[in-house]
């Protein structure tokens, strides 16, 4: 097993400098800082989190706040952000939240009972009392994906408006106007991109249709498969689909399918993530990808920054999107 000695020889330093990197000390210089946590990340060196706690006390403990469905972008994006909190010496704790009157509550209660030094989270909780209670206790929090106007809490997320305005554009580039959108209901990230997708149609002088918008109750594949049948139920007429995540959109072609419609030859499909499997489809799906491994490192390095130090600044990250371009969009026929 790698001891804390082991580590010290390796970088040529001294234990005690090994030491105050490992228990998040200050006055290290950023250059050994990395050299020391590169290499407990080769070497897989674990601290004794028991010595540490009771030194520090924390419980090098960080809660993850998702939704008890767990997307497969979240599930990506977790993997990553564990990955990163583990060279912190942190492990993670779950606080699961299900689409259903009450759960919010019950995770906020699970909260307070816990002891936790931070949380990271991947799902945005609409009652108001959750972020109190964040903002009351003092609890170092980062919002991954999403953000609150007006409060304090760092975020890290792509421009949500910009990013669907870019993917529109895309399909009315192909030529396409009669789009349809499937986006989240109850999200903010579902209203913004619902807001790009308007706002593309706008400047392209195609009027928006409320019967071609719906919104799902959560952003699965079967949510997307429903609500891309009430779309072709309602019989209008559609060369395009935009989608809000990729598992909507994965969802969505899958009910084309099953109505005999080809993808793209019948209808082009544009997703929103750029999770892994997308890549794997076919058609390949064209997708809006978000950063995940930076939203990932960010996510992780800004709750340990809030926790060693409470009066760390507090952050607003806006990543770069970028369009990725496969088989399930082409000109319309």
């Amino acid at each position: 097993m790698v001891s804390i000695k082991d580590i010290a020889k390796l970088a040529g330093m001294s234990t005690s400098t090994v030491s105050r990197v490992i228990n998040q000390k200050k006055y290290v210089k950023p250059e050994i800082r990395k050299i020391i946590l590169d290499l407990v990340e080769e070497t897989g060196y674990v601290p004794n989190r028991a010595a540490r706690s009771m030194v520090l006390q924390r419980t090098f403990t960080v809660g993850i706040i998702a939704p008890d469905t767990f997307n497969m972008f979240q599930r990506q994006l977790f993997s990553l952000i564990e990955h990163r909190l583990e060279t912190f010496g942190y492990r993670t704790h779950f606080f699961f939240v299900k689409f259903e009157p009450g759960s919010e509550e019950r995770c906020l209660n699970r909260l307070k009972s816990e002891t936790v030094d931070g949380v990271i989270m991947l799902h945005e909780i609409a009652d108001e009392r959750f972020y109190a209670y964040l903002e009351a206790s003092g609890l170092p929090a980062v919002l991954a994906t999403f953000e609150r106007e007006g409060s304090g809490f760092c975020a890290i997320h792509v421009d949500e408006e910009k990013a669907a305005r870019d993917a529109v554009d895309h399909l009315i580039s192909l030529g396409h106007r009669r789009i349809d959108l499937i986006s989240a209901g109850g999200f903010s990230f579902g209203g913004k991109r619902a807001a790009g997708y308007r706002q593309a149609l706008a400047a392209a002088g195609i009027a928006p249709e409320e019967a071609r918008e719906i919104f799902a109750p959560s952003f699965s594949l079967e949510a997307g498969k429903t609500c891309m049948k009430t779309l072709l139920d309602r019989g209008h007429g559609i060369t395009a689909v935009f989608a809000a995540t990729d598992e909507i959109a994965i969802g969505a072609i899958r009910m084309l399918w099953e109505a005999g419609l080809r993808v793209p030859a019948d209808v082009s499909v544009m997703g929103f993530d750029d999770i892994d499997i997308s890549a794997y489809l076919a058609p390949g799906l064209s997708t809006v990808r978000q950063p995940i491994a930076e939203l990932g490192e960010y996510a992780a390095n800004l709750v340990h920054a809030l926790i060693c130090d409470g009066k760390a600044e507090r952050a607003r990250i806006v990543l770069p999107h970028s369009l990725v371009l496969r088989e399930s969009c082409a000109p319309p026929r």
